[in-house]
């Protein structure tokens, strides 16, 4: 079942001058009204020492208690460094067939890589992860398809050869 919205909600900063771009494209890609907001959690309580990140199954399971609300579809955006315990790091993660799901843009960024600033390539990248993260809330999970947007991504560079769009497999059992 198609949701009636999906809410981008910005935790910390957030460059505001990307947003259209990115509220148009995962509108258009998923056919769903998509709004924005600004929230505020002390993301400070989701720090792991050890590991000098963020708790990506913790955030995710506060999104889900306290933000994601009604039959829409709620992404939290981030820009800190997320982890789940069997990964060194992630760019997401969503609950499958689930009402969340966040991104961070933290590792999106081509300064991370020690490359030239660009703010097309961030846009594209972000966008890419927010409309896969949706993918899993409608319930597909991981694409063989080389340039499903539902392809997994290792490396940064895996984000930029798919596009931002699902295969014709992963539209039909999305149900978009």
């Amino acid at each position: 079942m198609k949701p009636d919205s999906i809410t981008l909600i910005s935790f910390g900063s957030f460059e505001k001058k990307l947003l259209p771009e990115i509220v148009d494209d995962i509108a258009r890609v998923t056919g769903v009204p998509v709004l924005y907001k600004e929230g505020f959690i002390d993301v400070g309580e989701y720090f792991c020492p050890e590991r000098k990140q963020y708790d990506g199954n913790r955030l995710l399971h506060e999104i889900e208690s306290n933000f994601a609300t009604g039959t829409g579809k709620t992404i939290a955006l981030f820009n800190v460094d997320l982890f789940i315990p069997i990964l060194t790091f992630i760019y997401g993660q969503a609950f499958l067939n689930g009402r969340c799901g966040i991104v961070s843009g933290y590792r999106l960024r081509n300064e991370k890589y020690g490359l030239t600033a660009d703010d097309k390539v961030f846009t594209e990248r972000l966008i890419k992860e927010i409309i896969h993260e949706l993918g899993h809330t409608f319930g597909l999970k991981h694409c063989l398809n080389p340039v499903c947007v539902m392809r997994s991504s290792t490396y940064v560079e895996d984000i930029d050869q798919k596009s931002s769009a699902f295969c014709g497999t992963c539209r039909e059992i999305g149900s978009f």
